[in-house]
C-alpha cells in the first residue's frame, strides 16, 4: 500500500485561502497560496506553527513542479544550513513541517495587510508585496567622516 505524502494549510486562514484562489483571487489554487504565502513568512521572518489543519494537500501537485518541492528544499535548508540530511528523502516530512510554518506565517503577515489597508483586493496587495520583494533596498552611506572629507575642497 502506498502512502500519499501531504501537507497541512492552517485551518485559522480558511476564509483567506478562499479568497486568494475565489473568482477574483489572485491565485488558481490553494496549493499555489501557499507557496507564495510561505516565501512571503520567510521573507518577513514570520515562521509560526499550528496545530488545527483545514483539509491537507497532495505533495505530488507541488513536487516536480519548477518551483514547488525547491522552495521547500530552499526553505528546509536555510532553516538547517549546517545538515545536508535535511535534503535526506526519510527527512521529507521535517521539510514539509517547515514549510507549512512559514505558510502559515506568510498567511498571516497577508491577513495584517489586509486588515490595515482595510482592502479586499487580494491582486493588489499580492502585487504590492511582489514589487516590493523586487525593488532593492537603498544603500544607505552611514559614514559621516567620509561625507565631510568628501565635503572638503583640496
Amino acid at each position: 500500500m502506498v502512502v500519499e505524502i501531504r501537507f497541512r494549510r492552517p485551518a485559522e486562514h480558511e476564509q483567506l485561502l478562499l479568497a486568494l484562489t475565489g473568482k477574483d483571487g489572485p491565485f488558481r489554487s490553494n496549493y499555489e497560496a501557499l507557496l507564495f504565502s510561505a516565501a512571503l513568512g520567510k521573507r518577513k521572518g514570520q515562521r509560526r506553527a499550528f496545530e488545527k489543519s483545514g483539509e491537507q494537500i497532495r505533495y505530488a501537485l507541488v513536487e516536480n513542479r519548477p518551483y514547488g518541492d525547491v522552495l521547500i528544499d530552499l526553505l528546509a535548508t536555510t532553516e538547517k544550513p549546517g545538515d545536508a540530511k535535511i535534503l535526506a528523502d526519510e527527512r521529507l516530512g521535517e521539510r514539509l513541517r517547515i514549510f507549512e510554518e512559514y505558510a502559515n506565517g506568510g498567511l498571516h503577515y497577508l491577513q495584517g495587510e489586509v486588515n490595515s489597508r482595510g482592502s479586499r483586493d487580494l491582486v493588489a496587495i499580492v502585487s504590492s508585496l511582489v514589487l516590493d520583494a523586487l525593488t532593492p533596498a537603498p544603500v544607505v552611506d552611514d559614514n559621516p567622516v567620509k561625507d565631510m572629507l568628501d565635503a572638503l575642497e583640496w
